[in-house]
């Protein structure tokens, strides 16, 4: 940019700035987007360099439907209609908790008809968090014994699910 031109942007701001964001801020209602506003028209001004040339009383003019152009196209951007403002924040979304309840239901049949040996071992297992050692100690079985019951006890667990219609 040469120096003419810096100083004819300079001077064109400086002369209506103030008058642009007073306007802007009257159609937005919002001090930052009125800033916004008269940046992008200082810059589509910069970028039209026939505007600095042109008498004081059209470049206003130019500078102002250039603003109201601005606020109209910001208002029916499709960023501002679904956007919500801070102050009314949405409702946070819970998951449904209903397959997972069913989902527990149907475990705790399939549990219901194992053997208890199996079934002992893992509720101590799974859902205890317990290791094999931990569970073999608890209930005074061999770690073999615990492994060997955790296989067979899951295979039949699957097969008691499966023939409930679950089927992953």
């Amino acid at each position: 940019m040469r120096t003419d031109e810096a100083e004819a942007l300079r001077a064109l701001a400086d002369a209506h700035s103030a008058v642009l964001w007073r306007y802007a801020v009257r159609l937005t209602g919002d001090t930052a987007g009125a800033d916004d506003i008269v940046q992008e028209t200082l810059l589509r001004a910069w970028r039209t360099p026939r505007i600095l040339s042109q008498p004081p009383e059209s470049t206003r003019a130019w500078l102002f439907t250039v603003a109201r152009n601005l606020v109209i196209d910001e208002f029916r951007s499709a960023r501002r209609r679904h956007e919500l403002p801070t102050g009314d924040l949405p409702e946070t979304a819970e998951r449904d908790r209903t397959d997972g309840l069913f989902e527990a239901l149907l475990v705790e049949e399939a549990l219901g008809g194992l053997a208890y040996e199996h079934r002992s071992v893992i509720v101590h297992s799974y859902y205890g968090g317990r290791s094999i050692a931990e569970t073999a100690r608890e209930l005074g079985i061999p770690e073999g014994t615990v492994k060997s019951r955790l296989h067979y006890g899951l295979r039949a667990l699957r097969l008691a699910l499966q023939e409930k219609g679950v089927t992953r």
